[in-house]
């Protein structure tokens, strides 16, 4: 790998980089690829399975269903950006990445992730209307104004990741060549940096606290009206009904958000946690939602279970 020299500072600055996932058990890493191509397999499989159930069943082409098939699509999208290349990484030791490839690979990832919480918002948005203003429900959610919105949340993502990864390019890497990490995470790249990392820290942090306050706050705002408007006006089988659906949207946005929450605050625990405890974190937090969303759809939501049974 020839680093390449910055014309200003004349200090080197890598372009080619080595994925280095869990090197702590760098004896044992070959055996990692059954674990997590098992992983790979299971969400390939579910998540194309629920998709495919709700392409071809015409009861579940509703707004609903097809907002559940957008996060199965986002899940296998983020998994492809990560394990092929990490299972290459364990298998044959092809863990050689560029600068340009690790930018692309944080970009899929991060852009990919907003658009679940987007796409999660939107379901709240969709049972907030068919609950509490079911009269206006197919008036208001049409496929325009789905489209609208989806378009919304796409620009809104742009502006939010393309700023983080220039400012993440434009960074001198000249500590190390090595990530220690299986993926190009943001945090891993930039502890390699020298010079001054303060602008794309502050990118990233800009990006946690719009998808904390604004997301996980108007969702929060919606399920609570849901779920009082659910109790107030519904009564027996349409309120378990209602009750259910919501729960089960609920457990899919505390997967996401826990698994996000979790890796970040492990991330940060400089001196007390291994290396290998941050990587695994950080895999649970871009795999698990995958890796459990199909079932929890499966199992929880009537109309799925019962067209999976046929």
């Amino acid at each position: 790998m020839e680093p390449g020299i910055s014309n200003q500072s004349f200090i080197f600055s890598y372009t080619d980089f080595t994925l280095l996932g869990f090197p702590g058990i760098s004896r044992w890493r070959p055996l990692l690829a059954i674990p997590f191509f098992s992983v790979y397999l299971v969400i390939l499989s579910g998540n194309s399975l629920i998709i495919h159930l709700i392409y071809n069943e015409k009861t579940l082409h509703s707004p609903m269903y097809l907002l559940i098939s957008v996060v199965f699509a986002i899940n296998m999208s983020v998994s492809t950006a990560i394990l092929p290349k990490f299972l290459l990484d364990l298998l044959f030791q092809l863990n050689q990445v560029s600068l340009t490839g690790c930018l692309l690979q944080m970009f899929v990832i991060y852009f990919m992730s907003l658009c679940e919480s987007g796409v999660l918002l939107l379901m709240s948005l969709d049972r907030y209307v068919a609950i509490c203003r079911p009269l206006r429900y197919h008036n208001i959610m049409t496929k325009r104004f789905l489209a609208w919105l989806t378009v919304i949340i796409i620009i809104r993502n742009c502006f939010l990741i393309c700023p983080l990864v220039i400012l993440t390019s434009m960074v001198q890497f000249c500590r190390s060549n090595i990530i220690l990490n299986f993926t190009c995470e943001n945090m891993a790249l930039l502890s390699l940096g020298c010079g001054d990392t303060t602008k794309p820290q502050i990118a990233g942090l800009i990006v946690r606290i719009t998808v904390t306050v604004l997301d996980v706050g108007l969702l929060l705002l919606s399920y609570s009206t849901i779920l009082y408007t659910a109790m107030k006006t519904t009564t027996g089988k349409s309120q378990h009904k209602a009750l259910n659906t919501c729960g089960t949207h609920l457990l899919v946005v505390a997967v996401v958000y826990l698994c996000a929450l979790a890796s970040s605050i492990v991330q940060r625990m400089e001196t007390t946690i291994s290396t290998d405890v941050k990587i695994l974190f950080t895999a649970l937090y871009l795999l698990i939602p995958a890796l459990l969303n199909p079932f929890i759809y499966g199992f929880r939501m009537s109309e799925i279970r019962k067209s999976l049974l046929q």
